[in-house]
């Protein structure tokens, strides 16, 4: 049985959840539903997998989150394949090439699912089920998708549009769409055809690398001279900083997803999932599982209604609010209406502008 080979993205910075998830500690490794954060939680889910050869997760990150992740797996019990630590951010693109390069030498015939650490899936199995879907297009040389099924009309995700039936429930990807006005995300609603991008890739090494020589041969090339001149250290591999720093930073989007003619898409997924890339879908979710506010005995709230509170020890104290996001954190206070979420990026970035990095 074709062995899979799960690669745990554990970057970005997750600047929409602040104060929670700041450059030092991201939203990745914090519990935002539940006892668990959002790593644990997808660590776990590449376990005990009925049916699948599932190898222990290997993780890219941070050169300064590599504890991090080798301590919240063994919290859990969780092995660790492999921790690449990258010097600095470069996007998405250079460690789809890495880590193709990495996993051809150890099982070519092996697949690869690259996912990232800080999505919510309800549904486990369903999760497992398309990804057993999509194995056997990968297996042909095909780079597969999943395509969420759109909950709304949603404007903050890019979408995918499904083309020729390839498998039941697998098909070829027409195109890639950018995240669209609410004008266009309702069209693409109607359609039927238009799925959400959640940014998880499942491939053979071989066909990946195939890829790059085609459409990112520089990409390609200066990562493999990072791995020439990287260096191992236990389970951790560290990136050459010097040669990584001249890999063109790119997403595996635009460099390889858009461009490549045999894409395909396993739709519609349907495993209760979300991002959870802003204070209003972390309370959308909260009330959608019926969980509690965090630290519920340091909250109280009087005639409160649709209103999310958060706080990691201060009392906090609401009366009458609707419709209202606040959240005490690292003692920081932010306090919105739920419909400016979005915003909360600007508030990060003019924090740097005032040379306050160390509140980021």
């Amino acid at each position: 049985m074709t062995k899979i080979y799960p690669v745990i993205m554990c970057g970005g910075a997750g600047t929409r959840l602040w104060p929670l998830s700041r450059k030092s500690k991201a939203k990745q490794y914090h519990n935002l539903v539940g006892d668990l954060t959002m790593l644990q939680e997808t660590i776990l889910r590449m376990q005990g997998v009925d049916g699948v050869n599932v190898a222990d997760p290997s993780f890219v990150c941070a050169e300064q989150d590599g504890e991090i992740v080798k301590e919240q797996s063994a919290a859990i019990g969780a092995d660790v394949l492999r921790v690449i630590l990258e010097p600095m951010g470069r996007n998405t693109a250079p460690l789809a090439a890495i880590v193709s390069q990495l996993f051809d030498e150890i099982d070519p015939e092996g697949l690869i699912l690259l996912l990232p650490a800080d999505h919510h899936i309800a549904n486990k199995d369903g999760f497992w089920s398309c990804v057993a879907k999509g194995a056997e297009s990968a297996k042909s040389g095909k780079l597969v998708t999943l395509g969420i099924q759109p909950q709304g009309p949603e404007t903050g995700y890019g979408y995918i549009k499904s083309g020729k039936m390839l498998a039941s429930d697998v098909y070829e990807v027409e195109k890639f769409v950018e995240k669209p006005n609410l004008e266009t995300a309702k069209s693409y609603l109607a359609s039927g055809d238009y799925y959400w991008n959640a940014g998880i890739f499942l491939f053979s090494p071989q066909t990946m690398i195939a890829s790059f020589a085609q459409h990112a041969e520089d990409i390609q090339n200066t990562c493999q001279t990072t791995l020439t001149a990287s260096t191992q250290n236990g389970p951790f591999l560290h990136l050459d900083g010097n040669n990584f720093s001249q890999v063109p930073s790119d997403s595996i989007d635009y460099a390889i997803m858009e461009r490549a003619d045999n894409v395909a898409i396993v739709a519609p997924v349907d495993i209760g999932w979300s991002d959870i890339g802003s204070w209003s879908e972390l309370a959308n979710l909260v009330q959608s599982l019926d969980a509690e506010n965090r630290n519920q005995d340091n909250i109280i709230a009087l005639d409160c209604k649709d209103s999310y509170l958060r706080t990691d020890g201060p009392l906090i104290a609401g009366i009458g609010l609707e419709d209202l996001i606040v959240v005490v954190e690292n003692n920081t206070v932010l306090i919105m209406p739920k419909d400016k979420a979005q915003d909360v990026k600007k508030v990060v970035a003019g924090l740097k502008d005032k040379g306050r990095d160390d509140l980021c």
